[in-house]
């Protein structure tokens, strides 16, 4: 959609002036298909900080093709290293003050722009289009609903065909899991899908083995699907047969906790005011210190984006921002809960995308 990939980059020409820059050289892949749509393994892009009409997207000659399809509407070069390419067109051009993403460059890679076009003044311009990302457009959100989906349909499946039972491994539902995500649509899975039972689900980002699931185990799986390069974030943690009355308590705690922290969300929000409405939820039921890690993260093309909601978090929510809210109490030995949705900050309540229920669910 060239006109969304054009009003971007406009956008990101306001930041480029506000900075005194003549231009940005983008060689972040992620940040590329952003401004351009462009999804091959190599590119980057020269955006003048005037209009268009200065700006170059350079890839090689394997992309010649899906190059004319997907970057219509710039000006393209086949040629490489795009990176020294563009800097030394940049030098051609006069565009003086040149920034680049020095958050992605290497030392080494640095030094080979600075010997390109020596004449060219390299600025440090870190996370400029990052800052754009943060907040979501309607085809973003869109692509986010149906990467949700996704992972909430393989997972309604899952639970529907006895896909959690005594007797599996958690490497085999992590499998299926997948599998059913490619069904409903999904390019993959967003990250090695989480399955982890017993005592396994105790330990925050466990990877699944061969440990078979037994009755009376709380198994916790966190998984995502990614749509148009877009990722989906979800945990939901079910009780083989049923729950003791540690587990009820725990899973009831999480789910208050969690409750709490997407209230929260809203405009304005602190991020660490977030994560506090969830954390002291746990904290006054006395479970504080097994509460490890932050409250959520952003998600969009990456799996973990800005903004952090934790308590080492820093700035605020704003009407757009695509977040996890994902509080966990995790019981060493024993077993734990984790209750993760992705949702978007609107102006009156969050848009919760990820529809699973979040009742304890007995299998």
């Amino acid at each position: 959609m060239p006109g969304i990939h054009a009003r971007r980059r406009t956008a990101l020409r306001a930041s480029l002036q506000a900075t005194e820059l003549d231009a940005l050289l983008v060689t972040d892949l992620l940040n590329l298909r952003y401004l351009t749509g462009f999804t091959g393994s190599n590119g980057a892009l020269l955006l003048a900080a005037d209009d268009d009409a200065k700006s170059v997207f350079c890839t090689d000659g394997r992309y010649d093709t899906q190059a004319k399809r997907q970057v219509p509407d710039l000006h393209w070069l086949i040629d490489r290293p795009c990176d020294l390419v563009l800097v030394a067109a940049a030098a051609d051009a006069g565009l003086g003050r040149l920034g680049f993403e020095s958050h992605r460059v290497t030392v080494d890679g640095h030094s080979a722009l600075v010997h390109a076009a020596p004449k060219v003044e390299l600025v440090r311009a870190p996370g400029l289009v990052e800052a754009l990302r943060v907040v979501k457009d309607d085809t973003e959100v869109e692509a986010l609903r149906m990467a949700c989906a996704a992972a909430d349909r393989a997972f309604a499946d899952l639970v529907a065909h006895n896909g959690l039972r005594p007797g599996r491994t958690e490497k085999e539902v992590a499998r299926e899991l997948e599998q059913r995500m490619l069904d409903h649509g999904a390019a993959g899975p967003s990250f090695e899908s989480i399955v982890a039972t017993g005592a396994n689900s105790a330990v925050p980002h466990h990877r699944p083995t061969d440990a078979v699931l037994r009755r009376g185990d709380l198994v916790k799986m966190d998984f995502g699907a990614l749509v148009d390069g877009y990722h989906s974030d979800m945990t939901r943690t079910v009780v083989l047969g049923r729950a003791a009355d540690w587990q009820l308590e725990i899973y009831q705690l999480v789910a208050d906790a969690q409750a709490a922290g997407r209230a929260a969300l809203a405009p304005g929000a602190d991020v660490r005011e977030v994560d506090a409405a969830a954390r002291e939820v746990i904290e006054q039921a006395g479970y504080g210190e097994q509460f490890v890690h932050g409250l959520g993260h952003g998600v969009g093309l990456e799996i973990h984006e800005a903004p952090a909601l934790s308590r080492l978090g820093d700035g605020k929510l704003a009407a757009g921002m695509a977040v996890t809210v994902e509080p966990g109490v995790y019981l060493a030995g024993r077993g734990g809960v984790r209750i993760e949705d992705t949702l978007v900050v609107r102006d009156t309540a969050p848009e919760l995308l990820t529809l699973t229920t979040k009742e304890l669910v007995v299998v």
